[in-house]
């Protein structure tokens, strides 16, 4: 790319290489390992409002309620506020330097390799346990319409998007496209009824007010169950940073993740925040029906609108089947991403002609389906010890970011780089951020319903940690190679809502965001 020169911190007369993770337009004669750019800007869009939204907010959101009464709400605030803070992080370095293996690849940089091979394939673990739990959920649903065995649903579904992943990561983004879509109308028509129904003025409802408020109490739980529905809420969020990894897929990731860093406060605050508060007016927290039938399918029952219980399965669906495209997607590009940086088979890093990383891919799902295999073969308690070790996924993940994002800024502000997304009040807020994370940790380690999840977690953490010293050493990062690669990517990806970008832009450069938007 051309810049003009002067004053500007892309006025030195370099041209980088481009990163071997950045995406790269579709085209037959694409360097091996080059992803294909081939999401747009409406799926990043949607990929970012509502693509991780899954069955926990429909169903297992009653668990929280009844831990701690309609006080939940707090809870699901407080976590919404931690995952606020550590989006801001990670827009404040993927708008720098887009990069597919996102935090991963930052921890490379900040914190030494044995930090990004460590978070890597803690991640990539957790989304390929995610494969099976989402697979047996929707084959649960399914089983109710046809009388065919559970497990062949369970394969159907992940075969399915399976194939469509391996097709070309277009066909992620427009599969995810549509099932966010459906999930945002459902929840704003949740939403709108169950305001109608406050209100009074829903035909239906026996029920109105915002009696769910009081009835019990707000603090049903006291102050401990807030924090104990805290815990269960916290993973909730888990999945919100993958549109860092898909924007590097696009053609604009720079706005792909400024618009999604800038939209978190509003997606979190309607669609879990307004849900859950609608759901806690409503309903009596401590009927054993909140917790067999879900949040969702309780309050419709509750306001008289229980024959849409097949709208709301096919909701479930939905997600269901929106988290497992999403798993196969993100494990199979942390995979690549791991493999481009020889942390992972050479193999993993490799691209087909369409720019898919086919043996990512696969693995990931291999190892989905020997955990499908495993939940049908084994014990479910043996599964559930598995699956726990993905339980503390989403706080190892927000942890190494937050620590992440304190060197890589002061690396960054030392150099004079520019930033293009600021964390707020840094450095005070990263460390706030990192010091609830920590103490959401501990109050695991004393609840019992958690403690077992944190203890295999920190097992599996434990291991790789081992595997990373023992190839990487104990090495810390460079603030050198930290403003390396941000020089780099601030010369390779322009930002079309920064006026200065578009002025230090060519003819050239001008005509290629013509062509992306």
């Amino acid at each position: 790319m051309s810049t003009q020169a002067g004053g500007d911190r892309r006025a030195s007369p370099v041209s980088p290489e481009p990163s071997k993770s950045s995406a790269q337009p579709p085209t037959d004669d694409a360097p091996l390992g080059a992803l294909e750019s081939g999401l747009k800007p409406r799926h990043v869009t949607m990929i970012s409002i509502a693509g991780v939204i899954g069955a926990g907010l429909f169903v297992g959101s009653a668990n929280a309620i009844q831990l701690a009464g309609p006080s939940a709400i707090i809870s699901y605030a407080a976590a919404g506020l931690v995952v606020v803070l550590v989006m801001r992080m990670l827009g404040e370095m993927a708008t720098v330097n887009p990069d597919t293996g996102s935090f991963s690849v930052y921890a490379d940089r900040a914190l030494g390799k044995w930090a990004g091979f460590s978070i890597g394939w803690l991640y990539w673990w957790a989304w390929a346990l995610i494969i099976p739990v989402e697979a047996t959920a929707g084959a649960t649903i399914l089983h109710k319409w046809i009388d065919w065995p559970q497990w062949v649903f369970a394969f159907l579904i992940t075969a399915i998007l399976t194939a469509t992943n391996l097709v070309s990561v277009g066909n992620y983004g427009e599969f995810e496209f549509w099932f966010a879509l459906i999930k945002v109308v459902i929840i704003i028509g949740f939403i709108a009824l169950g305001v109608l129904a406050i209100l009074g003025i829903l035909p239906t409802s026996d029920v109105s007010g915002v009696h769910g408020l009081t009835d019990h109490g707000f603090f049903g739980g006291g102050v401990g169950g807030i924090f104990a529905a805290m815990l269960t809420t916290t993973t909730t969020y888990l999945g919100t940073e993958i549109v860092t990894i898909a924007a590097a897929e696009s053609n604009n990731p720079v706005g792909g993740i400024r618009k999604a860093v800038n939209s978190v406060i509003w997606r979190i605050s309607i669609f879990y925040l307004g849900s859950i508060m609608v759901v806690v007016c409503l309903v009596d927290w401590t009927s054993p029906d909140l917790a067999s039938k879900g949040s969702y399918q309780y309050t419709l029952e509750t306001i008289g609108l229980g024959r849409l219980t097949t709208v709301l399965d096919l909701a479930i669906l939905t997600a269901v089947a929106s988290c497992l495209n999403s798993a196969l997607y993100t494990a199979s590009r942390m995979a690549f991403s791991l493999g481009q940086r020889g942390d992972a088979p050479k193999s993993f890093g490799r691209t087909n002609k369409r720019g898919v990383p086919v043996a990512a891919i696969l693995a990931s799902v291999v190892v989905g389906f020997f955990c499908v295999a495993l939940n049908y073969v084994l014990p479910d308690k043996i599964f559930a010890y598995l699956l726990s070790t993905a339980g503390c996924a989403a706080l190892f993940v927000y942890l190494c970011i937050s620590f992440t994002q304190l060197r890589s800024r002061r690396a960054m502000d030392a150099a004079g780089t520019t930033v293009r997304v600021r964390m707020w009040l840094f450095p005070w807020l990263t460390y706030a951020t990192i010091a609830f994370i920590l103490l959401i940790l501990v109050m695991m380690a004393f609840d019992d319903g958690q403690s077992q999840n944190l203890w295999f977690s920190l097992a599996v953490a434990a291991i790789v940690l081992v595997a990373a010293f023992a190839r990487h050493g104990f090495t810390g990062g460079s603030d050198e190679e930290i403003v390396e690669a941000a020089e780099q990517g601030l010369a390779e990806h322009d930002d079309p809502d920064d006026p200065d970008d578009a002025d230090d832009t060519t003819a050239t450069s001008t005509e290629a965001h013509r062509n992306d938007a």
